[in-house]
Protein backbone atom coordinates (compact mmCIF):
# COMPACT_ATOMS: atom_id res chain seq x y z
CA UNK A 1 0.00 0.00 0.00
CA UNK A 2 1.41 3.37 -1.06
CA UNK A 3 0.76 5.64 1.92
CA UNK A 4 1.49 8.80 -0.07
CA UNK A 5 -1.27 8.14 -2.58
CA UNK A 6 -3.93 7.78 0.10
CA UNK A 7 -4.14 11.48 0.99
CA UNK A 8 -4.77 14.59 -1.06
CA UNK A 9 -5.96 17.13 1.56
CA UNK A 10 -5.26 17.87 5.20
CA UNK A 11 -8.79 16.91 6.19
CA UNK A 12 -8.33 13.62 4.36
CA UNK A 13 -5.07 13.05 6.26
CA UNK A 14 -6.75 13.33 9.67
CA UNK A 15 -9.64 11.15 8.57
CA UNK A 16 -7.23 8.44 7.43
CA UNK A 17 -5.28 8.69 10.69
CA UNK A 18 -8.48 8.20 12.69
CA UNK A 19 -9.29 5.16 10.57
CA UNK A 20 -5.85 3.66 11.21
CA UNK A 21 -6.04 3.95 15.01
CA UNK A 22 -9.63 2.63 14.91
CA UNK A 23 -8.59 -0.64 13.27
CA UNK A 24 -9.92 -3.65 15.22
CA UNK A 25 -7.02 -5.75 16.49
CA UNK A 26 -7.46 -9.10 18.18
CA UNK A 27 -3.86 -10.33 18.16
CA UNK A 28 -0.50 -8.85 19.01
CA UNK A 29 0.62 -9.30 15.42
CA UNK A 30 -2.34 -7.22 14.24
CA UNK A 31 -1.52 -4.54 16.82
CA UNK A 32 2.07 -4.46 15.57
CA UNK A 33 0.87 -4.04 11.98
CA UNK A 34 -1.39 -1.16 13.01
CA UNK A 35 1.36 0.57 14.99
CA UNK A 36 3.71 0.28 12.03
CA UNK A 37 1.04 1.72 9.75
CA UNK A 38 0.36 4.58 12.19
CA UNK A 39 4.04 5.47 12.43
CA UNK A 40 4.74 5.08 8.70
CA UNK A 41 1.68 7.08 7.71
CA UNK A 42 2.46 10.12 9.86
CA UNK A 43 6.17 9.96 8.98
CA UNK A 44 5.45 9.91 5.23
CA UNK A 45 3.15 12.93 5.47
CA UNK A 46 5.19 14.85 8.02
CA UNK A 47 6.57 17.37 5.55
CA UNK A 48 3.13 18.05 4.09
CA UNK A 49 0.62 18.14 6.92
CA UNK A 50 2.64 18.06 10.16
CA UNK A 51 4.49 21.34 10.07
CA UNK A 52 3.85 22.39 13.66
CA UNK A 53 4.47 20.90 17.09
CA UNK A 54 0.73 21.00 17.73
CA UNK A 55 0.11 18.76 14.70
CA UNK A 56 2.70 16.25 15.91
CA UNK A 57 1.07 16.15 19.35
CA UNK A 58 -2.31 15.65 17.68
CA UNK A 59 -1.01 12.48 16.02
CA UNK A 60 -0.01 11.13 19.43
CA UNK A 61 -3.33 12.16 20.94
CA UNK A 62 -5.22 10.26 18.22
CA UNK A 63 -3.51 7.02 19.24
CA UNK A 64 -3.60 7.78 22.96
CA UNK A 65 -7.39 8.26 23.02
CA UNK A 66 -8.18 5.40 20.68
CA UNK A 67 -9.93 2.18 21.65
CA UNK A 68 -6.85 0.41 20.31
CA UNK A 69 -4.68 1.89 23.05
CA UNK A 70 -7.33 1.73 25.76
CA UNK A 71 -7.77 -2.00 25.19
CA UNK A 72 -4.08 -2.82 24.72
CA UNK A 73 -2.41 -0.17 26.82
CA UNK A 74 0.35 -2.26 28.37
CA UNK A 75 1.36 -4.00 25.15
CA UNK A 76 1.40 -0.83 23.02
CA UNK A 77 3.36 1.01 25.68
CA UNK A 78 6.00 -1.71 25.70
CA UNK A 79 6.25 -1.68 21.92
CA UNK A 80 6.75 2.09 21.76
CA UNK A 81 9.34 2.02 24.55
CA UNK A 82 11.25 -0.58 22.53
CA UNK A 83 10.95 1.71 19.51
CA UNK A 84 12.48 4.52 21.54
CA UNK A 85 15.40 2.31 22.47
CA UNK A 86 16.03 1.15 18.89
CA UNK A 87 14.77 3.82 16.48
CA UNK A 88 17.38 6.12 14.94
CA UNK A 89 15.36 7.89 12.23
CA UNK A 90 14.62 11.37 13.60
CA UNK A 91 11.11 11.79 12.20
CA UNK A 92 9.86 8.45 13.49
CA UNK A 93 11.64 9.04 16.78
CA UNK A 94 9.85 12.35 17.22
CA UNK A 95 6.41 10.74 17.08
CA UNK A 96 7.48 7.98 19.48
CA UNK A 97 8.87 10.49 21.99
CA UNK A 98 5.77 12.69 21.69
CA UNK A 99 3.51 9.73 22.45
CA UNK A 100 5.57 8.49 25.41
CA UNK A 101 5.66 12.01 26.85
CA UNK A 102 1.88 12.27 26.61
CA UNK A 103 1.46 8.79 28.09
CA UNK A 104 3.94 9.47 30.90
CA UNK A 105 2.22 12.69 31.90
CA UNK A 106 -1.03 10.77 32.34
CA UNK A 107 0.19 7.37 33.54
CA UNK A 108 3.05 7.04 36.02
CA UNK A 109 3.43 3.37 35.10
CA UNK A 110 4.67 4.48 31.68
CA UNK A 111 7.51 6.37 33.36
CA UNK A 112 8.29 3.35 35.54
CA UNK A 113 8.54 1.19 32.42
CA UNK A 114 10.93 3.66 30.80
CA UNK A 115 13.13 3.46 33.88
CA UNK A 116 13.00 -0.33 34.04
CA UNK A 117 13.99 -0.64 30.38
CA UNK A 118 16.96 1.72 30.72
CA UNK A 119 15.50 4.62 28.75
CA UNK A 120 17.25 7.31 30.81
CA UNK A 121 20.67 6.76 29.25
CA UNK A 122 19.03 6.45 25.83
CA UNK A 123 17.36 9.85 26.24
CA UNK A 124 20.67 11.40 27.27
CA UNK A 125 22.26 9.93 24.14
CA UNK A 126 19.43 11.15 21.90
CA UNK A 127 19.46 14.65 23.31
CA UNK A 128 23.19 14.88 22.88
CA UNK A 129 23.33 13.47 19.35
CA UNK A 130 20.03 14.06 17.56
CA UNK A 131 19.57 17.08 15.30
CA UNK A 132 16.71 19.33 16.38
CA UNK A 133 13.99 19.83 13.80
CA UNK A 134 12.66 23.15 15.17
CA UNK A 135 9.38 21.36 15.95
CA UNK A 136 10.21 20.41 19.50
CA UNK A 137 12.09 17.10 19.24
CA UNK A 138 14.94 18.23 21.49
CA UNK A 139 12.55 19.83 23.94
CA UNK A 140 10.31 16.76 24.11
CA UNK A 141 13.32 14.49 24.70
CA UNK A 142 14.47 16.61 27.65
CA UNK A 143 10.89 16.89 28.93
CA UNK A 144 10.54 13.10 28.87
CA UNK A 145 13.84 12.76 30.72
CA UNK A 146 12.55 15.24 33.32
CA UNK A 147 9.17 13.53 33.74
CA UNK A 148 10.67 10.07 34.28
CA UNK A 149 13.33 11.40 36.67
CA UNK A 150 11.12 13.44 38.97
CA UNK A 151 8.83 10.59 40.07
CA UNK A 152 11.37 7.82 40.71
CA UNK A 153 15.01 7.18 41.46
CA UNK A 154 17.31 6.59 38.52
CA UNK A 155 20.00 3.99 39.18
CA UNK A 156 23.59 5.16 39.43
CA UNK A 157 24.51 3.04 36.41
CA UNK A 158 21.93 4.91 34.31
CA UNK A 159 22.79 8.29 35.81
CA UNK A 160 26.38 7.70 34.77
CA UNK A 161 25.30 8.48 31.19
CA UNK A 162 25.39 12.13 32.29
CA UNK A 163 28.98 13.30 32.05
CA UNK A 164 30.59 16.72 32.45
CA UNK A 165 30.24 17.72 28.77
CA UNK A 166 26.53 16.91 28.87
CA UNK A 167 25.97 19.17 31.90
CA UNK A 168 28.02 21.92 30.28
CA UNK A 169 25.88 21.55 27.15
CA UNK A 170 22.69 22.04 29.19
CA UNK A 171 24.08 25.12 30.94
CA UNK A 172 25.23 26.52 27.59
CA UNK A 173 21.69 26.17 26.24
CA UNK A 174 20.43 28.35 29.10
CA UNK A 175 23.11 30.93 28.42
CA UNK A 176 22.16 30.94 24.73
CA UNK A 177 18.56 31.70 25.64
CA UNK A 178 19.45 34.38 28.17
CA UNK A 179 17.61 37.08 26.25
CA UNK A 180 14.31 35.19 26.25
CA UNK A 181 13.29 33.47 29.49
CA UNK A 182 9.92 32.72 27.93
CA UNK A 183 11.43 30.62 25.16
CA UNK A 184 9.68 27.21 25.34
CA UNK A 185 13.11 25.56 25.39
CA UNK A 186 14.21 27.49 28.48
CA UNK A 187 12.12 25.99 31.28
CA UNK A 188 12.47 22.28 30.32
CA UNK A 189 16.27 22.48 30.34
CA UNK A 190 16.31 24.25 33.71
CA UNK A 191 13.97 21.64 35.17
CA UNK A 192 16.15 18.85 33.80
CA UNK A 193 19.22 20.30 35.54
CA UNK A 194 17.27 20.60 38.79
CA UNK A 195 16.02 17.02 38.67
CA UNK A 196 19.52 15.74 37.86
CA UNK A 197 20.77 17.51 40.97
CA UNK A 198 18.06 15.79 43.01
CA UNK A 199 18.97 12.41 41.53
CA UNK A 200 22.59 12.92 42.57
CA UNK A 201 21.48 13.83 46.09
CA UNK A 202 19.31 10.72 46.32
CA UNK A 203 22.02 8.43 44.95
CA UNK A 204 24.55 9.84 47.40
CA UNK A 205 22.43 8.58 50.29
CA UNK A 206 21.20 5.32 48.77
CA UNK A 207 23.01 2.35 50.35
CA UNK A 208 22.35 0.19 47.29
CA UNK A 209 24.11 2.63 44.97
CA UNK A 210 26.99 2.95 47.43
CA UNK A 211 27.39 -0.82 47.55
CA UNK A 212 27.39 -1.01 43.77
CA UNK A 213 30.15 1.59 43.60
CA UNK A 214 32.44 -0.37 45.85
CA UNK A 215 34.42 0.52 48.93
CA UNK A 216 35.94 3.98 49.02
CA UNK A 217 34.14 5.21 45.90
CA UNK A 218 32.00 8.34 45.93
CA UNK A 219 29.13 9.67 43.85
CA UNK A 220 29.98 12.98 42.22
CA UNK A 221 27.21 15.54 41.83
CA UNK A 222 28.10 16.79 38.37
CA UNK A 223 25.66 19.68 38.55
CA UNK A 224 27.46 21.22 41.52
CA UNK A 225 30.83 20.21 40.09
CA UNK A 226 30.08 22.05 36.86
CA UNK A 227 29.10 25.22 38.73
CA UNK A 228 32.15 24.90 40.98
CA UNK A 229 34.41 25.00 37.96
CA UNK A 230 32.46 27.06 35.43
CA UNK A 231 29.94 28.97 37.55
CA UNK A 232 31.21 32.38 36.50
CA UNK A 233 30.08 31.82 32.90
CA UNK A 234 26.71 30.28 33.78
CA UNK A 235 25.17 33.07 35.85
CA UNK A 236 22.04 33.15 33.66
CA UNK A 237 21.05 29.84 35.20
CA UNK A 238 21.13 31.40 38.66
CA UNK A 239 18.96 34.30 37.54
CA UNK A 240 16.54 31.87 35.91
CA UNK A 241 16.25 29.75 39.07
CA UNK A 242 15.22 32.76 41.11
CA UNK A 243 12.70 33.84 38.48
CA UNK A 244 11.27 30.32 38.42
CA UNK A 245 10.94 30.15 42.22
CA UNK A 246 9.27 33.56 42.24
CA UNK A 247 6.39 32.42 40.04
CA UNK A 248 6.19 28.68 40.76
CA UNK A 249 3.15 27.36 42.65
CA UNK A 250 3.79 23.62 42.26
CA UNK A 251 5.24 22.20 45.46
CA UNK A 252 7.40 19.53 43.81
CA UNK A 253 9.21 22.08 41.65
CA UNK A 254 9.72 24.44 44.58
CA UNK A 255 11.38 21.56 46.42
CA UNK A 256 13.64 20.83 43.44
CA UNK A 257 14.77 24.46 43.43
CA UNK A 258 15.30 24.52 47.20
CA UNK A 259 17.40 21.35 47.11
CA UNK A 260 19.62 22.93 44.48
CA UNK A 261 19.94 26.16 46.48
CA UNK A 262 20.80 24.24 49.62
CA UNK A 263 23.75 22.50 47.99
CA UNK A 264 24.94 25.68 46.30
CA UNK A 265 24.91 27.65 49.55
CA UNK A 266 26.56 24.91 51.62
CA UNK A 267 29.35 24.20 49.15
CA UNK A 268 32.37 26.51 49.61
CA UNK A 269 33.17 26.70 45.90
CA UNK A 270 29.61 27.72 44.93
CA UNK A 271 28.25 29.63 47.92
CA UNK A 272 28.84 32.93 46.10
CA UNK A 273 27.59 31.68 42.71
CA UNK A 274 24.69 34.15 42.61
CA UNK A 275 25.00 37.87 42.00
CA UNK A 276 24.42 39.87 45.18
CA UNK A 277 21.39 41.65 43.71
CA UNK A 278 19.90 38.25 42.86
CA UNK A 279 20.39 37.20 46.48
CA UNK A 280 18.41 40.27 47.54
CA UNK A 281 15.56 39.18 45.28
CA UNK A 282 15.81 35.63 46.59
CA UNK A 283 15.63 36.89 50.18
CA UNK A 284 12.43 38.78 49.37
CA UNK A 285 10.96 35.63 47.81
CA UNK A 286 11.83 33.47 50.81
CA UNK A 287 10.31 35.98 53.23
CA UNK A 288 7.15 36.20 51.15
CA UNK A 289 6.79 32.45 50.67
CA UNK A 290 7.42 31.62 54.33
CA UNK A 291 4.79 34.14 55.43
CA UNK A 292 2.38 32.92 52.77
CA UNK A 293 2.43 29.27 53.88
CA UNK A 294 -0.62 28.60 56.11
CA UNK A 295 0.46 27.56 59.59
CA UNK A 296 -2.70 25.50 60.18
CA UNK A 297 -2.09 23.18 57.21
CA UNK A 298 0.10 20.23 58.26
CA UNK A 299 0.94 19.43 54.63
CA UNK A 300 2.93 22.67 54.37
CA UNK A 301 5.28 21.84 57.25
CA UNK A 302 7.90 19.91 55.19
CA UNK A 303 8.04 22.74 52.64
CA UNK A 304 8.36 25.34 55.40
CA UNK A 305 11.17 23.34 56.99
CA UNK A 306 13.00 23.13 53.67
CA UNK A 307 12.67 26.88 53.12
CA UNK A 308 14.17 27.48 56.55
CA UNK A 309 16.97 24.99 55.95
CA UNK A 310 17.86 26.91 52.79
CA UNK A 311 17.49 30.30 54.46
CA UNK A 312 20.15 29.55 57.06
CA UNK A 313 23.09 28.97 54.68
CA UNK A 314 21.83 31.81 52.47
CA UNK A 315 22.22 34.19 55.41
CA UNK A 316 25.33 32.60 56.89
CA UNK A 317 27.59 31.75 53.95
CA UNK A 318 26.75 33.94 50.95
CA UNK A 319 27.51 37.61 50.26
CA UNK A 320 24.55 38.50 52.50
CA UNK A 321 26.79 37.98 55.52
CA UNK A 322 28.59 41.17 54.57
CA UNK A 323 27.38 44.71 55.16
CA UNK A 324 24.94 46.18 54.27
CA UNK A 325 22.85 43.48 55.88
CA UNK A 326 19.86 43.23 53.59
CA UNK A 327 16.39 43.18 55.20
CA UNK A 328 17.85 42.51 58.64
CA UNK A 329 14.87 43.76 60.59
CA UNK A 330 12.34 42.16 58.24
CA UNK A 331 14.11 38.82 58.57
CA UNK A 332 14.25 39.10 62.35
CA UNK A 333 10.55 39.97 62.48
CA UNK A 334 9.55 37.13 60.16
CA UNK A 335 11.62 34.52 62.01
CA UNK A 336 10.35 35.72 65.38
CA UNK A 337 6.84 35.46 64.01
CA UNK A 338 7.42 31.85 63.01
CA UNK A 339 8.82 31.08 66.47
CA UNK A 340 6.05 32.88 68.37
CA UNK A 341 3.06 31.77 66.29
CA UNK A 342 0.10 30.96 68.47
CA UNK A 343 1.39 33.01 71.38
CA UNK A 344 -1.22 35.69 70.82
CA UNK A 345 1.44 38.33 70.27
CA UNK A 346 0.34 38.94 66.69
CA UNK A 347 -2.71 38.31 64.57
CA UNK A 348 -1.19 36.41 61.70
CA UNK A 349 -0.81 32.90 63.06
CA UNK A 350 -3.60 30.93 64.69
CA UNK A 351 -1.74 27.70 65.34
CA UNK A 352 1.30 27.06 67.49
CA UNK A 353 4.41 26.27 65.43
CA UNK A 354 5.63 22.71 65.23
CA UNK A 355 8.88 22.14 67.15
CA UNK A 356 10.96 21.79 63.97
CA UNK A 357 9.77 25.13 62.59
CA UNK A 358 10.56 26.85 65.88
CA UNK A 359 14.00 25.23 66.08
CA UNK A 360 14.92 26.06 62.47
CA UNK A 361 13.73 29.65 62.84
CA UNK A 362 15.80 29.95 66.02
CA UNK A 363 18.82 28.62 64.16
CA UNK A 364 18.40 31.26 61.45
CA UNK A 365 18.14 33.95 64.09
CA UNK A 366 21.45 32.69 65.44
CA UNK A 367 23.27 33.87 62.29
CA UNK A 368 25.80 36.43 63.50
CA UNK A 369 24.50 39.49 61.65
CA UNK A 370 20.90 38.88 62.73
CA UNK A 371 21.79 38.86 66.40
CA UNK A 372 21.36 41.94 68.56
CA UNK A 373 25.12 41.96 69.07
CA UNK A 374 26.54 43.16 65.77
CA UNK A 375 30.04 41.82 66.39
CA UNK A 376 30.48 39.16 63.71
CA UNK A 377 32.63 36.16 64.65
CA UNK A 378 34.07 33.65 62.22
CA UNK A 379 31.53 32.15 59.85
CA UNK A 380 31.37 28.36 59.90
CA UNK A 381 29.68 25.80 57.70
CA UNK A 382 28.24 22.93 59.68
CA UNK A 383 25.22 20.70 59.58
CA UNK A 384 22.27 21.49 61.83
CA UNK A 385 23.63 20.63 65.26
CA UNK A 386 20.10 20.09 66.55
CA UNK A 387 19.64 17.34 63.99
CA UNK A 388 23.17 15.88 63.97
CA UNK A 389 23.73 12.44 65.40
CA UNK A 390 27.37 13.25 66.14
CA UNK A 391 29.14 16.41 67.20
CA UNK A 392 30.91 18.07 64.31
CA UNK A 393 33.98 20.25 64.33
CA UNK A 394 33.38 23.89 63.43
CA UNK A 395 35.28 24.88 60.30
CA UNK A 396 35.90 28.20 58.66
CA UNK A 397 33.80 28.99 55.56
CA UNK A 398 33.99 29.49 52.75
CA UNK A 399 37.36 27.83 52.30
CA UNK A 400 39.51 24.75 52.35
CA UNK A 401 38.34 23.65 55.76
CA UNK A 402 34.70 23.12 54.77
CA UNK A 403 35.28 19.76 53.19
CA UNK A 404 32.42 17.97 54.90
CA UNK A 405 29.74 19.72 52.83
CA UNK A 406 31.84 19.61 49.68
CA UNK A 407 32.05 15.87 50.15
CA UNK A 408 28.27 15.61 50.02
CA UNK A 409 27.98 17.86 47.01
CA UNK A 410 30.92 16.71 44.92
CA UNK A 411 31.84 13.28 46.14
CA UNK A 412 35.21 14.33 47.52
CA UNK A 413 36.64 11.57 49.68
CA UNK A 414 36.37 11.96 53.43
CA UNK A 415 36.37 9.38 56.19
CA UNK A 416 32.72 8.57 56.86
CA UNK A 417 33.11 9.08 60.60
CA UNK A 418 33.88 12.77 60.12
CA UNK A 419 30.54 13.49 58.49
CA UNK A 420 27.07 13.68 59.97
CA UNK A 421 24.70 14.34 57.09
CA UNK A 422 21.30 14.37 58.76
CA UNK A 423 20.41 17.83 57.47
CA UNK A 424 21.39 16.91 53.93
CA UNK A 425 19.24 13.79 54.16
CA UNK A 426 16.30 15.81 55.50
CA UNK A 427 16.50 18.20 52.54
CA UNK A 428 16.99 15.35 50.07
CA UNK A 429 14.06 13.33 51.38
CA UNK A 430 11.40 16.02 50.93
CA UNK A 431 9.12 15.31 47.99
CA UNK A 432 5.63 15.88 46.68
CA UNK A 433 3.59 14.40 43.86
CA UNK A 434 3.73 16.37 40.61
CA UNK A 435 0.81 18.73 40.13
CA UNK A 436 0.18 19.48 43.82
CA UNK A 437 -0.19 23.25 44.28
CA UNK A 438 1.27 24.82 47.41
CA UNK A 439 -1.42 26.16 49.78
CA UNK A 440 -1.43 29.92 50.17
CA UNK A 441 -2.76 32.35 52.72
CA UNK A 442 -4.02 34.42 49.80
CA UNK A 443 -6.41 31.57 48.95
CA UNK A 444 -7.63 31.09 52.51
CA UNK A 445 -11.11 32.15 53.65
CA UNK A 446 -11.80 35.73 54.62
CA UNK A 447 -10.24 35.47 58.09
CA UNK A 448 -6.87 35.46 56.33
CA UNK A 449 -7.59 38.10 53.76
CA UNK A 450 -7.55 40.97 56.19
CA UNK A 451 -4.34 39.95 57.93
CA UNK A 452 -1.57 42.24 56.81
CA UNK A 453 2.12 41.50 56.60
CA UNK A 454 4.31 43.91 58.55
CA UNK A 455 6.29 44.28 55.31
CA UNK A 456 3.34 45.58 53.27
CA UNK A 457 3.07 49.27 52.55
CA UNK A 458 0.49 51.39 54.33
Amino acid sequence: MDLEELVDTEEHFWDELDDIVSTPCRTNDRIDDTLRTWLSFITVHRETYLLSEQAIVRCSTALFHSDLFNRNEQYIRHQLVYSLLQEDEAHSLHFVVAFLLLDGQQHEQALALLNTEGAFSRLVHLFRNSVDDNLGLHRQIIELLYEMSRVQQISWNELNAVDDPFLIYLFEIIEGLSNDVYDPYHSPVIRAILVLNEQYMVCAHDPNDKRNLGAGANITNRVIKTLSIHGAIFRTFGESIILLLNRESETSLQLLILKFLYLVFTTPSTCEFFYTNDLYVLTDILIRNLLDLPSDTPATAPLRHTYLRVLHPLLAYTQLRHSPHYKREELRSMLSMLMDAGSGSNGRHFEAPDPTTARLATRCLGVAWLKDEMQIPKISIQVDSAEAVDDLPTVDAPGEGSRLVAHKALGISLPEAQDSNVTVIEVTSQSEKPGVITPSRANKPSRWKHQKSPFEDG
